[in-house]
């Protein structure tokens, strides 16, 4: 498995993530490109997990294009970043996902094998 890091930031001036910076960790397994790459918000110095409805506190983005109902094997590490850099310039709240705290504590999984019920696309 190999994996990649990203810094990436929200480019409009969105007041939620004004000149914060996010690291983004892609891991590619070996059946990549067929199936998606893990992709998870790491906590760093001066790098906080992004406060978003479908981001956890732990890092696990709730994305379509993450799992394997929503992948392409067209789709690459770029469009992977700019749909997460996208999901983040379209938010207006500062929250995250209702059972947060419930997931983070009891979740065991990786998360390419959370089945995840995408249920709100407004965010």
């Amino acid at each position: 498995m190999r994996e990649w890091q990203f810094d990436i930031r929200v480019l409009d001036g969105n007041p939620l993530y004004h000149n914060q910076i996010f690291r983004l960790k892609i891991a590619f397994g070996d059946a990549y490109p067929i199936e998606p790459p893990e992709a998870t918000f790491e906590l760093g110095p001066a790098r906080p997990i992004p406060i978003h409805p479908h981001i956890y506190s732990n890092g696990i983005i709730c994305l379509d294009l993450l799992g394997n109902q929503g992948w392409s094997p067209v789709q690459s590490a770029e469009s992977v970043c700019m749909s997460i850099q996208s999901m983040l310039t379209s938010n207006s709240k500062n929250e995250r996902p209702p059972d947060n705290d419930q997931f983070v504590k009891g979740n065991r999984r990786r998360p390419r094998d959370i089945d995840f019920v995408y249920h709100d696309n407004t965010v």
